[in-house]
């Protein structure tokens, strides 16, 4: 029962964005349908609300999104991103390398709206090869390839320090590579195969004035996750402090910055992102999020496919956190006696990020939709095959592992 009605909540977003209308008007219908459907009473419902409009949580979303967008307007102020696409063609002379690598090492930056930066990239590069609903699935797919394997992310240190000494970060760097090969060689299987290699570009400087180049219109990016990773800093400090050396380096005037503290408001995508957030808030506050377990753990199936239908079911409800402090113990107390429990961990971890790659209430996908001008469902469904190929994958990865005795 649970199950249907929690399908019933995630119909109602897919009616609404049918009906043509905005993200944020499927949130708000989809969040009234969950109080009353779950019959939240209001006391929980106007908790549930507050929780989420207000926690800091939310507010950090909305100051990163805002801060990257900012530095974003500086850098096409300065042409860094059409300089970065001209220095790539130089190097590789290659659209499918432009396509998934550039997204790929952009998305080692742990913000959601880093999507926008790789959105005119990706356009750039495949041009009218793919349609909009696959250029926006390409986009959004290889920008958060680095979120699943790097201890950057939140999710990932949280899951890694849960083991409790089982798995270390060393290893699960060490046992990912091979999954995170996969990943990029599944988009361009699938996608990039039918974008054409070469650029049209014939170089008429040597490469090393190209590495140049790029390094001048990407260090502000580079800078950021670099005090990211090894400052310890908060995803919106280091922005605002690569904003600052920026205006000095590049030479902006007071002129050109105070339009930015407008433009960089996109009013849409802040609202949108805010509403997801309560709704996320809501899930949780209906409790169908701790019921999963017990509902797939009926089922005559092998347990680590009831742990995989829990954490990928799970996730697309209630996103990567909730589903790895929930359930991420549960599943290491559960390993085989006489193995490290990283094959389940791999395994699982993998099954987390294929299934944001679905979820309607992962921030970064309706940014992507709505950047594109297309619906969730039509992008979804194009990422639908990625992840499930991925998926498969990963089962027998992890059958090779757990035959090795990990």
């Amino acid at each position: 029962m649970e199950i249907i009605k929690l399908a019933v909540v995630f119909a109602i977003i897919i009616a609404v964005m049918w009906m043509k209308k905005p993200m944020w008007a499927a949130v708000v219908a989809a969040s009234v349908g969950a109080v009353i459907l779950y019959g939240l009473s209001p006391e929980r419902t106007a908790g549930a609300v507050w929780t989420g409009a207000t926690s800091w949580a939310t507010l950090e979303t909305l100051l990163v999104f805002y801060s990257i967008t900012f530095l974003q307007r500086m850098m096409e102020k300065r042409k860094n991103l059409s300089n970065a696409q001209t220095a790539l063609n130089g190097i590789f002379n290659n659209n499918r390398v432009n396509a998934s690598i550039v997204p790929f090492l952009l998305g080692m930056l742990p913000a959601a709206s880093t999507v926008l930066i790789c959105g005119p990239i990706v356009r750039a590069s495949v041009k009218d090869s793919l349609n909009t609903e696959e250029k926006a699935c390409v986009t959004s797919y290889y920008r958060h390839i680095s979120e699943s394997f790097l201890p950057t992310y939140t999710s990932i240190f949280i899951a890694i320090t849960i083991t409790g000494g089982r798995v270390n970060a060393a290893q699960f760097l060490a046992a990912m590579a091979p999954m995170v090969i996969s990943l990029m060689g599944i988009g361009w299987l699938v996608y990039l195969r039918k974008v054409p290699k070469d650029t049209g570009m014939v170089p008429d400087h040597p490469k090393s004035y190209y590495w140049k180049l790029l390094a001048q219109s990407v260090w502000a990016i580079g800078l950021t996750i670099l005090l990211i990773l090894f400052a310890g800093l908060p995803v919106w400090g280091a922005v605002w402090i690569c904003i600052a050396i920026n205006v000095f380096v590049n030479h902006f005037t007071a002129g050109e910055l105070i339009p930015f503290l407008r433009t960089a408001f996109e009013g849409r995508l802040l609202l949108s992102t805010w509403l997801i957030m309560i709704f996320k808030e809501i899930l949780t506050e209906t409790g169908v999020i701790s019921a999963l377990p017990q509902m797939f753990a009926a089922l005559a199936i092998p347990e680590f496919l009831i742990f995989t239908l829990i954490f990928l079911f799970g996730t697309i409800v209630a996103g990567t956190q909730a589903m790895i402090v929930l359930c991420m113990p549960m599943a290491m107390e559960a390993v085989a006696p006489g193995h490290t429990g990283l094959a389940l961990f791999v395994l699982l971890m993998c099954v987390t990020y294929a299934a944001m790659q679905l979820s309607p209430t992962h921030i970064c996908l309706i940014m992507c939709a709505e950047d594109y001008k297309v619906s969730l469902g039509a992008m979804i469904k194009k990422t639908v095959p990625l992840v499930g190929i991925f998926i498969a994958v990963a089962i027998v990865y992890y059958g090779l592992l757990s035959l090795a005795g990990f």
